[in-house]
């Protein structure tokens, strides 16, 4: 059998904070076009899976490879320019600033006009700003239905929107990969229903390769194509949303959380 073809690759990746092991030679891989969730109880790892692959953090063992590159040593903001974009946990926006130059910070890896060369070719730095806010405008902005709020200051917007925003500015990037850190968490019913919507959106008519950890289970299973599932940084299930829903291995994980209980995993 041929091994899988996969956009973004993690080969026995390690992790530890002192004598405290975050990752545990957890090995995965996402195909292109899929939209791929990790989940795992409080503690599990998914989050510093996330930070390894945009270099946040450090692995001290394992390999990285996208579209067939090592990017294990790379620095963050080349990982950032060759395309894997993201969102965290909690909002990282400039709350001073509007909803329209949050966007815009985004796509700063693209931009070809310096300082320097801002000063020398006026007009062309010019031209490339009115072409970056026209892309945003009608095709970031239109997609997750942010027009009406684009001119506020995000600091007096509520949190489902500034949520939105902060998406609206890693699609600025133009990923090939994104990566999505409970964007969900906080939002109500409506809210959650919307976000869900705009994901798969993103990966149905941009193309863009989602990895996704979400503590709504409901979410991940209707949306994902594959799950992985992290348990005190050791990989214990990967498979379909019907396949990790009645492992027997997953609901022994989830037995002992509060917030997602046995019968969420519609088991």
């Amino acid at each position: 059998m041929n091994k899988p073809q996969y956009q973004l690759e993690l080969q026995d990746i390690q992790l530890s904070f002192g004598g405290l092991m975050a990752l545990h030679e957890v090995s995965t891989g996402v195909k292109k076009g899929e939209i791929f969730s990790i989940i795992g109880p409080n503690g599990a790892g998914k989050t510093c899976l996330l930070n390894c692959i945009n270099r946040f953090y450090h692995p001290e063992k394992g390999t990285i490879l996208f579209e067939n590159r090592d990017i294990s040593h790379m620095q963050p903001h080349k990982i950032a320019g060759m395309g894997i974009a993201r969102t965290f946990q909690n909002v990282e926006l400039f709350a001073h600033m509007t909803v329209l130059d949050n966007i815009k910070l985004g796509a700063h890896v693209h931009l070809k006009s310096g300082f320097l060369s801002g000063g020398i070719y006026y007009g062309r730095s010019r031209a490339e700003e009115i072409a970056l806010r026209k892309d945003i405008e009608e095709r970031i902005i239109d997609l997750l239905e942010i027009e009406q709020i684009r001119k506020q200051v995000v600091h007096a917007l509520p949190y489902g929107l500034q949520k939105r925003v902060e998406l609206a500015r890693a699609l600025a990037m133009r990923p090939r990969v994104l990566l999505l850190d409970e964007p969900a968490t906080g939002m109500n019913l409506e809210e959650t229903e919307d976000m869900a919507r705009f994901i798969l959106d993103i990966n149905e008519e941009w193309d863009i390769t989602i990895i996704l950890i979400e503590h709504d289970m409901g979410v991940v299973m209707d949306i994902s194509d594959r799950i992985c599932v992290l348990d005190f940084g050791e990989k214990i299930a990967e498979g379909k949303p019907e396949e990790i829903r009645h492992d027997e291995k997953v609901i022994k994980a989830y037995l002992g959380e509060e917030d997602i209980t046995y019968s969420r995993l519609g088991a």
